[in-house]
């Protein structure tokens, strides 16, 4: 048994949980912050058995879109003297954690 963590972007999550569920995936879902843009994202919670893992990275892969966005950021050019220019920045996609679970138990 494998309990896998997937963190994708709010825009993804729906899809993504979408997805998981019509293949029979028992999903959780929890609110999370993200700490680079401080954005919210999901994390998507799934139990499942050692053989169906590699299916459930994929349906989160082929849900979870990368994309790029301007975003502001902020230097310094001297002593309180600060500029604002957009950056572009890669977003989106998924962050997966694989773990063994020891013990299930459904009550």
């Amino acid at each position: 048994m494998k309990l896998i963590l997937a963190i994708v972007s709010n825009d993804d999550a729906s899809d993504v949980s979408s997805a998981l569920t019509k293949e029979n995936y028992y999903v959780t879902r929890l609110a999370t912050t993200g700490g680079f843009l401080r954005a919210g994202n999901t994390t998507i919670i799934v139990g499942t058995e050692d053989e169906r893992v590699q299916q459930c990275i994929d349906i989160i892969g082929e849900q979870s879109k990368r994309r790029t966005e301007i975003v502001p950021s902020t230097a310094s050019y001297d002593v309180g003297r600060y500029s604002s220019f957009p950056v572009e920045v890669q977003i989106g996609g998924a962050t997966i954690f694989v773990l063994d679970v020891e013990k299930f138990i459904k009550l």
